[in-house]
């Protein structure tokens, strides 16, 4: 399929705004709009590249989808893409799709150390005991001399070893999909994971959702985690069975931290708001100041390579003929 780069280009950050856009592409802002509101910039069958809204809900962001007869790219804003991905069959062949790496691996490793040492400190207790007026010490564990098990050791797994190694940590492990070997040390296969849980004191899951992920953290995987380990979760919520996260965190056997969760938004009186052991986030990994500098210079170098009809970074999927529906 080709397409005349002087159609539109939908972008959520307004135009003007983003330094070294290049020239060509007819440039409409399109954020989603306010709750509900489904007016669009221009006529999607006009539309060659599409940037998603961040953070607006997922009927609002693939909304446009069905319509847009003449697309070449999807770009998202987030660095998983299971959401969009799972709606692309109503786009025409040869679409790529593209993530944002480069854009959250600062931020979201930032939450990640933030949540296993606020857990590990014990800070929610210090806040609960300042707000009633209370001097309560105790001694805490330490991220000092722990074993870290990272699983999901892409770009952003690697920028959470990058803001370990300052902390003197004992030991770090790291598990992807595919056995490699990093400057760093190897890199285990999941199937090595029944072997590294038990010596792990802090696992951290910061792993695309897949069909191989899914439920990954199921009773098993958590039964193996040592006892007092805490589990941090700046993945998918889905890639934990909630349930059974619930039965080992309501015996005290193991503590949890959480960004995302199963299900998310997480409802009113659920159990997990009222678990002992847990400390949660609501989804706040990538949202931060370092956002938007960085997602600006994403755009401006995915639209250049556009333009200039050269390779686009961070490409996941491409969609085939029988995507069309």
């Amino acid at each position: 399929m080709t397409a005349d780069v002087t159609a539109d280009v939908w972008l959520p950050i307004p135009p003007d705004e983003i330094d070294g856009l290049p020239e060509g592409p007819n440039y409409l802002f399109w954020d989603g709009g306010e709750e509900g509101d489904q007016a669009y910039p221009g006529d999607p069958a006009d539309c060659v590249m599409y940037v998603v809204p961040y953070m607006k809900r997922l009927a609002v962001r693939v909304g446009p989808l069905e319509h847009m007869r003449n697309l070449r790219v999807v770009q998202t804003l987030t660095a998983g893409v299971d959401d969009v991905m799972g709606r692309l069959s109503a786009v025409g062949p040869g679409v790529q799709l593209c993530n944002a790496r480069g854009v959250h691996e600062a931020s979201t490793a930032e939450l990640a150390l933030t949540l296993t040492l606020a857990s590990l400190r014990g800070i929610p207790g210090f806040v609960r005991a300042q707000q009633q007026g209370h001097w309560e010490g105790e001694f805490r564990p330490a991220l000092a001399d722990r074993t870290v098990l990272i699983v999901g050791y892409g770009a952003i797994g690697a920028a959470i070893e990058d803001r370990l190694i300052p902390f003197e940590v004992a030991r770090v492990a790291r598990v992807a999909r595919s056995e490699r070997t990093t400057a760093r040390g190897p890199v285990h296969p999941l199937t090595d994971l029944p072997s590294l849980l038990p010596e792990a004191d802090v696992v951290i899951l910061s792993t695309p959702l897949t069909k191989q992920t899914k439920g990954l953290v199921n009773a098993d995987f958590l039964a193996r985690m040592k006892d007092g380990a805490l589990l941090v979760n700046v993945a998918r919520g889905a890639v934990v069975d909630t349930k059974a996260l619930l039965a080992e965190l309501e015996n005290g056997r193991i503590t949890a931290a959480l960004d995302v969760t199963d299900p998310e938004p997480l409802p009113p009186g659920h159990p997990l708001w009222h678990a002992p052991g847990v400390l949660i986030s609501p989804h706040v990994g990538g949202p931060s100041s370092a956002f938007l500098p960085r997602a600006k210079r994403l755009l401006a170098d995915q639209l250049g390579r556009f333009v200039n009809h050269e390779p686009l970074r961070n490409v996941v999927f491409t969609t085939e003929a029988s995507a069309h529906l």
